[in-house]
């Protein structure tokens, strides 16, 4: 794990420290080949430079998001903003189901949507193939 976010994550209560430490667990065993790193203070993981995956302390819960979840078509992901991100919330480590979390990871390698370059189109996404 990288270590900026094994420091995010040992500075959540424990709860959210379990429910962060699993995901980041998941993420890096899941989404081999993707640079992790801390951004616009969260734990982000990327694929050539285009976000993919992340999670993030709310008042209330750990909220996993998928920049292009939407996409994905699967159920367990809400829509979240207005492009193509999804997420799932967590207030307990016994919610993330592994499996579940396994094939959205799989799926967020294969589905993507260009963050990357979403300033320099003015706000434009594209697919990426």
């Amino acid at each position: 794990m990288h270590e900026e976010i094994k420091a995010y994550n040992d500075s959540m209560l424990p709860a959210d420290k379990a429910i962060c430490t699993k995901l980041a667990r998941e993420i890096d065993k899941h989404l081999t080949g993707a640079e992790s790193k801390i951004w616009h203070r969260h734990p982000v993981w990327f694929l050539n430079g285009n976000p993919i995956v992340g999670y993030s302390r709310l008042k209330d819960s750990v909220r996993l998001l998928f920049w292009s979840g939407q996409s994905f078509e699967e159920e367990g992901l809400q829509p979240e903003g207005t492009f193509k991100a999804a997420e799932a919330r967590y207030t307990d480590a016994k919610q993330v189901d592994t499996d579940l979390l396994k094939r959205w990871l799989e799926k967020s390698a294969k589905i993507q949507w260009d963050y990357k370059n979403i300033v320099k189109r003015k706000g434009v996404l594209e697919r990426l193939l």
